[in-house]
Formats: C-alpha cells, structure tokens, sequence
C-alpha cells in the first residue's frame, strides 16, 4: 500500500510539469468541447479525437488521453441538459430532470450540480481505482491460460447477453466482431484467415480504424439521417451556480451515485446505464420531494451523473488490471494502448509502472481542471451547440478520415473506415448493440490465444481448458447468465416484474 502510494506520488511529479500540465489541459478542453455536440457520447469522442494522441510519447499521450476521456463524459451532460438530446444511453436519466430544470429556468443549477457531480464522483471513484487495482493485479497475475480463457469468455457472454433488446442481436454483434479480430496471418501457422487475397489486409484490421468507423462514421450517418428539419432549440444559460438549498438536496445523491456507479463500472458489462436508473428511482424514493420528479428534481440529475462519472472510473480497474474493457469507452481506451504496443494485465503494473501511476494521477488533475473549466465555461460551451448539424457531422467525417487515415497512410484504410461506418449504421437500423463487436475485435485473437496456450499445456486434452477454482466459478456465473430467461420462470411474479420505466427521451 505504501509502495502504491509513492508511486502515485512520482505520477504526479511526473504530470505536474509546465508540459504535461499543458497537454492535460489541451485534452480535457478538446474532449468537453467535442462531447458537448449534440448525439456525440464518450466512446465516439474517445474515439474521434485518438488520432490526436499520435506523435506524442506514450506518457503524454495518455495524459491527454484521461483528460479526453473525463472531459468526454462531462461533456455530455451538457447536451443532456440544455438540448434534451443525450449521447449515450448512460446519459438519458440526465435528460430526464436536467432539461426539464432548464426549461423551468433552472438550466445554471442544473449544470452546476452536474459538474460538481461529476468531480465529486470522479475524484472518489480513481481514489478507489488507486486502492483497488494493485489488489485486483495482484489476485490475477496467479492466473493460467484457462483462467484467463474464462474470463475471457465471460467478457464475451456478459456484453452480448445483457446489452442490447435482445440476445440474438448482441451475440450476432458478437460474431461480427470475432469475424473481423480473424482477418489477418495466423500467427501460429502462417495461414491468412479472411484476406480474401488483398495484400493490406495481410496485417488484420487496425482496431483503431475499427473503433473509428463504427463509432465515429456510423453514428454520424445514424445522427445526420435522423436529423430534425428544425434548428435545436438550445435553452440560455447564465453562470453555473447553486443555492443553499440546493447543496443541501445535492450532497447525499453525489455520493450516494457514486457508490452505485463504481460497482457496476468494474463488473464485466455493468457500465452505466443500470446504476444511473438505479440512482434515480433511489432518489425518488428517498426524497421529500418524490412529486418534483418528472418536473426537474435536482435529486435527479445529481445521483444519476455521480452514478455516471464513477463508472467510469470503475471502467479502467478491469481494463488496467486484466486487459477487461466493460463499456464501450473502455474497449476503445485498450485500442489505444495496443497502438503503442502495451499490453494491458496483469504485468502492466510491473512492466509500464510509470506510465500507469502518470496515468491515474492525470485523471486526478484532469478532474480538477474538469471543474474549472465546465463553471465558468458553460455559457461558452451552450454556443457550440449551435452549430448547424450538417456543418458539425461533415467535419466529424473529415476529421474520422484523417485519423483512420494516419494509422498506417494507406488509402485502403479509407476504404475501409467507410465500410465499416456503413455496418454501425446497419447495426443501429437493426438494433445490434456496438460494444459486443468492439470487444469481440479486442479480445477474439488474445482469448485465440489463451485457448491455444491452455490446449498445448495439456497435450491437446480438452480438459485443459478448465483451470482452477478461478474458472469452475467462472463458467458458473456463465451458466446463470445463459440460464437466467429460464431461471426467471420459477422465480416470484414480484421478483420476474419489470423495473418502474422513467419516460422517454427524444433522440436527435
């Protein structure tokens, strides 16, 4: 523990430097600025804006890299607010009281203890992230090629079966994604799997184009498809700030969203989309003032985007720790660290310990730069939102090409990114959930490999793939994954009832 903290405390000293403080600032600006745009959400900011880190050394790199990330999920909850348009489902509950709060002339206060929120709930869930990885490291690196392979699988499981309306849609996103982690030269027998004889595809698809295209492109064409004739209607806003009696409705739902949404951000699949409706319906119940909800409760924007914000912290544990991404962001987040040749795990601590400490003490610095600047910024960030949309989703294109394009300098690529931009559309037309893929790209060639490794250990015995104790419980929790429609039958009618639905929100 002490070792921990020293070394946190040599990844501030290296981050608290005029440069780095720069970068850091230069990333948190840009990413609030691009996650501020309307049907823009964390992922396809992170995504968008990775091309950015390239040239940078690997420490800089991810400096800025936190800051996009934090400012990325700040910065949707400004969309949410003023335009009622979120940009990912983990920000719908914001839109829910957060617009209605604008429109009744509370927009300052509800940006406010959005932003205040989102530090509060940041700051506690990488204090968590510090105390929590090294244990988690620590617990794995006594792990086989089987137990790997089951968590691996449970990965899989997990993203497909609970995201999405309906398994058939994530398991078939599923399979998409293993498909594409396939193309390229196996590199066991030397075989090519799926090049179809084209040369460029020899090296696989980067994952970088991959995360580009279907984020980036294929929600643009989604978002510029659906677009409403009309201009948006963004509501004015004047200086964040918060009264006394909204402190004291907004302290307890800070904290209490925070202890919901770091959970479920470090569970495989957990993301934020269940602890933000669990915090809200919690601080339905537990208010004075259950009648104000539907009408703008402060209770109901300041729970949901603690809830929020520290599933996002809880998002790097898994993914520093195992090479686990559970959300969307994180998997695009382990893309990057593969650009530079970093393997995320179990050795990472040990390895690149440097570069993990300078990591998770950016995200310290980045928060409170975060708050800062969304305070006294908001008006200006309201002005974005006025961008005309075909403007701001031909730019988004350009600027996704350009990126796609820098990978490797090879025109190929562009025609790649733009067949894959056309499969995410496809995907949101029929309703398949984006991550499953990701994931399957990410992690398809290493649980490959780890199956691989537990078979030759074993002489090719398939009793090899089962490990220890690790992987019994793991295959367990698979079993009542893929069991639970099943399970669900025999269970009380109470308990089988559908959670309190919270009304719609209008997307773009």
């Amino acid at each position: 523990m002490i070792n921990d903290l020293t070394q946190l405390l040599d990844g501030f000293g290296h981050v608290l430097t005029p440069m780095n403080l720069l970068v850091a600032l230069i990333g948190v600006t840009v990413g609030t600025a691009v996650g501020v745009l309307p049907g823009i959400g964390a992922a396809m900011t992170v995504a968008l804006l990775l091309p950015l880190t390239y040239g940078l050394e690997p420490t800089q790199a991810f400096i800025m890299f936190a800051g996009i990330f934090y400012g990325g999920m700040y910065g949707g909850s400004t969309t949410s607010i003023l335009l009622n348009t979120p940009g990912e489902s983990s920000s719908v509950v914001t839109a829910i009281e957060g617009n209605r709060m604008a429109r009744s002339g509370r927009a300052a206060q509800a940006l406010a203890t959005a932003a205040i929120g989102s530090f509060v709930a940041g700051l506690i869930g990488t204090l968590l992230l510090v105390l929590i990885t090294p244990v988690m490291v620590a617990f794995a690196i006594d792990l086989g090629a089987p137990d790997y392979l089951a968590i691996m699988i449970l990965g899989f499981i997990a993203v497909s079966a609970v995201l999405g309306t309906s398994r058939v849609r994530g398991f078939s996103a599923l399979l998409l994604g293993l498909v594409i982690g396939l193309v390229g030269i196996d590199r066991v027998t030397g075989q090519p799997r799926l090049t179809m004889d084209i040369p460029q595809l020899a090296d696989g698809i980067d994952v970088i184009v991959v995360a580009v295209g279907i984020f980036a492109v294929g929600e643009t064409l989604w978002v510029a498809a659906h677009l409403r004739r009309r201009p948006a209607e963004v509501i004015p806003v004047g200086q964040p700030w918060l009264g006394r009696d909204d402190w004291r409705r907004s302290w307890k739902p800070w904290l209490r969203g925070t202890g919901l949404g770091f959970p479920f951000g470090v569970m495989p699949a957990g993301g934020a989309e269940l602890p933000t409706f669990l915090s809200y319906a919690l601080e339905k119940r537990l208010s004075r003032r259950p009648e104000e909800f539907g009408k703008g409760a402060i209770e109901g924007v300041a729970g949901p985007e603690a809830a929020n914000n520290a599933s996002a912290a809880g998002t790097l544990v898994p993914m520093l720790a195992l090479g686990l991404p559970t959300n969307a962001t994180a998997a695009v987040m382990l893309a990057a660290f593969q650009t530079y040749g970093i393997q995320p795990g179990p050795l990472l601590l040990e390895r690149e310990s440097t570069l993990v400490w300078t990591l998770i003490a950016s995200l310290f610095v980045g928060n409170l730069m975060l708050l800062l600047l969304n305070l006294p910024l908001a008006p200006a960030w309201a002005r974005l939102l006025r961008i005309p949309r075909p403007y701001l989703y031909a730019g988004i294109v350009f600027f996704a090409s350009m990126g796609a394009y820098a990978v490797n300098a090879q025109p190929f690529d562009l025609f790649l990114l733009l067949t894959l931009g056309l499969l995410g559309f496809a995907m949101r037309r029929f309703g398949l959930p984006v991550l499953p893929l990701i994931v399957g790209v990410i992690l398809g060639p290493m649980a490959e490999r780890q199956g691989r490794m537990a078979l030759q250990l074993s002489g090719g015995d398939l009793s090899g793939l089962l490990g220890g104790a690790v992987s019994y419980l793991v295959y367990a929790v698979v079993a009542v994954i893929l069991a639970w429609p099943l399970i669900r039958r025999f269970l009380p009618a109470r308990a089988r009832r559908s959670p309190e639905r919270t009304p719609a929100v209008p997307q773009p």
